[in-house]
């Protein structure tokens, strides 16, 4: 049998020499897709590019932007991520190279070559039904797709990898060309098309669910789509003149990026967001609400609170998450979310080490729904002033304790997702699930028990993430987990994200609507808050900032910021919003940990002047990349 060699591309796209052979102890394409279950291990193996955004060092949003932060110099993680949020991106070796596979960046290049070597071979399999060849193939056309938009968002236009090169191919031919943006968005949405097409993509995991978890389904296709066209119809790739620079070096030069805004994208993109939330309703999808367990004891203040927090990490019968990618758990990043809470725990206890920043505090609503800094009835200029919890305050802050001004009197997701010193943490260390008794309550200061401690495991701001830690992951007496961490799923997408796209398409194409503003309104009514509309017009001092496209669509754009913060969908919608120059060059701050009293530990310190200038918008194409293939053209900046 005429050997057919696995690695076919090209040298252009992933750092290798034009044709790499297998050497001869390596199994040939021909033996891969021989029988069925050496056929499903390529299948898992085109799943193995998927980006693990569950574990805190390699998702990238999470790292790149302003949410969390690390000490100086970082210990415990790896900081190519977080050193990108720093400034120290660069060409000639760049940090996330998700292009050729270095720098923790995964080479999708690579994976696309073996999504393409899939689909053209699969159908040579014989011991496989016809539903279930189908299936395989649509699910890795989502694949395919799913890869090209990583990249997209990453480096703007990309060469599209519809097929491989065959092994004859000229040094010509590999030469391949960036290709213009809507072109890589027509594709992508291509892809998705063919696959949720497929009479055999399931639209339900059903009964499987606990052996299949992971694999994708029509719903999950459609909310990608919904996603790539709103991108696509986003400033940074509608109408962006700003790259009016970057054009194809192979025809007549004519600009990769757009350079009209049009507001059909924005229309397609609001199609597609009501498909995806139709179908998903459909399919029994809905907004979470925690049913309650056995053994807790709550009230309606940590019932709210544990609506929004359990939506992300609760594995059972969730409502909410439409896509829980399995290939990325979040063991490590329950751990390094929570705070020190026993003496003497070993390397098996929380770390604490994922630090909100002030900034990221200060996004949150007040308990008005409203931000801290528009609530007429809110002092934002004393934001920073010591306060006592009163009695009836106990299940936000330990009654008769001081903290700031800026812990009280806020949202319901505030208290669900950010811990600071003092304050109320529901759940997650034995005895602590009752509300009738005394609850946990971090304290934080120098020399207490989840202070720093030594030279790692502590927070460099003074706030951990209670958000990202399952309710039912457990710490033992002496601070260990043991067997009690409950592991879960990172979720790609889940249903808030979808409303709230849809509800920007809505505002982009309409303008300002009751209709935009009602999913945006079941969003915050789930987190305990009034709708827009009210919130707005009895505590706003704009209050009628909500009736203009503008007013709403920051509205929108906040309201985003809150829901998904700490999910690393932050920092893909500062770039497409075209607002990350503003939002991230501002002062990084946390509060002065090194302090015992409280009047000491809260003041303000600095702990990095954050810095991102045009040029970061899209990721530098390294510059062995530019040498190999002269057909490619750099990203300005760079």
């Amino acid at each position: 049998m005429k050997k057919t060699y696995i690695l076919l591309l090209l040298a252009a796209l992933c750092g290798c020499n034009y044709l790499d052979v297998v050497p001869d102890n390596i199994p040939t394409i021909e033996n891969a897709f021989t029988l069925r279950s050496s056929a499903e291990r390529f299948l898992f193996t085109c799943y193995s590019y998927m980006p693990a955004n569950g574990h805190f060092n390699d998702n990238v949003a999470f790292n790149c932007a302003d949410e969390i932060w690390h000490d100086d110099p970082p210990r415990d993680i790896q900081a190519q991520f977080h050193n990108i949020a720093k400034g120290q991106q660069n060409v000639s070796n760049p940090l996330g190279n998700f292009w050729g596979g270095t720098n923790r960046g995964k080479a999708l290049f690579i994976g696309l070559r073996d999504c393409n070597t899939f689909i053209a071979n699969i159908d040579k399999v014989q011991e496989m039904t016809e539903y279930e060849r189908d299936r395989w193939k649509a699910e890795v056309k989502f694949l395919k797709a799913y890869y090209h938009f990583f990249l997209f968002r990453m480096y703007g236009p990309i060469p599209l990898m519809k097929e491989n090169l065959p092994i004859s191919a000229s040094p010509e031919e590999v030469q391949v060309a960036r290709m213009p943006v809507d072109s890589c968005v027509n594709y992508i949405v291509q892809l998705l098309d063919e696959a949720y097409a497929s009479p055999n993509l399931p639209e339900m995991l059903a009964g499987s669910e606990g052996t299949e978890m992971g694999r994708i389904t029509k719903p999950i296709v459609l909310a990608l789509k919904a996603k790539v066209l709103v991108t696509a119809a986003s400033p940074m790739f509608n109408g962006n003149t700003d790259y009016a620079s970057l054009k194809d070096k192979t025809g007549k030069g004519a600009p990769l990026f757009n350079q009209t805004y049009s507001v059909e994208k924005w229309r397609r993109a609001m199609d597609a967001c009501r498909e995806a939330i139709e179908f998903c309703h459909s399919q029994g999808y809905a907004l979470y609400h925690f049913p309650g367990m056995f053994g807790y004891v709550l009230n309606d203040t940590i019932q709210t609170e544990l609506d929004f927090r359990v939506s992300l990490t609760t594995i059972v019968n969730n409502t909410e998450v439409i896509w829980a990618n399995t290939n990325s758990t979040t063991a490590d990043m329950q751990r390094w979310s929570m705070p020190l809470i026993a003496e003497g725990a070993s390397t098996s206890g929380p770390k604490g080490i994922l630090s909100p920043t002030i900034k990221m505090v200060e996004q949150f609503y007040s308990k008005n729904g409203v931000p801290i800094d528009e609530d007429r009835t809110w002092d934002y200029a004393r934001r920073y002033t010591l306060r006592k919890a009163k009695p009836e305050e106990r299940f936000y802050v330990a009654e008769d304790q001081e903290t700031v001004q800026l812990h009280f009197d806020r949202e319901p997701r505030f208290y669900a997702s950010v811990s600071f010193d003092r304050g109320t943490w529901f759940g997650n260390w034995i005895g602590n699930y009752d509300v009738t008794k005394p609850l946990f309550y971090p304290k934080m200061r120098a020399g207490e028990i989840s202070s720093r401690r030594g030279i790692s495991n502590y927070s460099v701001t003074g706030y951990n993430i209670k958000k990202l830690v399952n309710i039912e992951t457990s710490v033992a007496a002496d601070g260990n987990f043991t067997s009690n961490l409950v592991n879960y799923p990172w979720p790609e997408f889940r249903l808030a994200d979808l409303y709230l796209l849809y509800a920007e398409a809505l505002n982009e194409v309409n303008g300002s609507s009751a209709e935009a503003m009602g999913w945006i309104d079941q969003v915050r009514a789930r987190a305990g808050l009034k709708g827009v509309a009210e919130s707005w017009t009895n505590f706003s001092n704009e209050p009628l900032k909500y009736q203009t496209k503008e007013g709403l669509r920051e509205i929108i754009q906040h309201e985003r910021s809150v829901e998904l913060a700490f999910e690393g969908q932050r920092f893909w919608d500062l770039l497409r919003w075209k607002t990350a120059h503003i939002a991230l060059n501002a002062p990084i701050k946390g509060w002065d940990i090194t302090q015992k009293d409280a009047p000491s530990y809260y003041k303000e310190r600095l702990l990095f002047n954050q810095r991102f200038t045009i040029r970061d918008y899209l990721w530098p194409i390294e510059l062995n990349e530019m040498t190999i293939n002269h057909n490619l053209v750099q990203n300005p900046g760079w």
